[in-house]
């Protein structure tokens, strides 16, 4: 397994629709001014965070259960940013939909600039043939509000190809998060 580089990415999204919208290089600025960077990099693809967000909230007090999870536990929130609370977390997607080959696994792990101050982000990995909008979950590890903005990066995808495909796949077992389109809350 091999570890792929900003070469095999643009060949990848280019010709294959394997990331999309993509863009070739790194945005560090817009028309607005400075931006989180987005884009390729060396070895990787840094993503955009959608405007559309769920913050977790304990209004309605229940038990978190991902076998039996209330939607109640969340606000929904839209625009250019989100502020988490305290010792929360926020689910939202990436402006990037992505078609995963049979043979390449791809981890996501958190930008430095958010994780430089206390916000986290996770994401489980993306498995061959597993394609959609990712979500992400960016949890405040401060006692403090923290911001996350939309439509600037957040997280780099790592993308390792095998050199054989695997026997079985996300798509052939019929994963349940296949073909996700926005945040995509736990399902049983």
């Amino acid at each position: 397994m091999s570890i792929k580089s900003d070469k095999w990415i643009r060949r990848m999204a280019t010709e294959q629709g394997m990331i999309e919208p993509y863009q070739e290089g790194q945005v560090r600025a817009t028309e607005q001014g400075k931006i989180i960077s987005y884009g390729t990099s060396s070895y990787g693809y840094d993503v955009r965070c959608a405007a559309d967000f769920k913050v977790f909230t304990n209004i309605h007090p229940t038990v978190v259960d991902p076998k039996n999870f209330d939607e109640k536990s969340f606000v929904d929130v839209s625009g250019d940013y989100c502020v988490i609370p305290p010792n929360s977390f926020a689910l939202a997607r990436t402006v990037e939909y992505f078609r995963i080959p049979r043979n390449v696994l791809t981890i996501c792990l958190g930008k430095s600039t958010y994780a430089r101050c206390g916000i986290i982000v996770n994401v489980t990995p993306l498995e061959p043939e597993w394609e959609g909008h990712v979500t992400l979950e960016f949890s405040n590890t401060t006692n403090l509000p923290a911001k996350i903005y939309a439509h600037e990066g957040v997280a780099q995808m790592l993308f390792f190809e095998s050199d054989e495909a695997c026997e079985v796949s996300y798509k052939d077992r019929g994963g349940k998060y296949q073909g996700q389109l926005g945040v995509t809350l736990p399902k049983a």
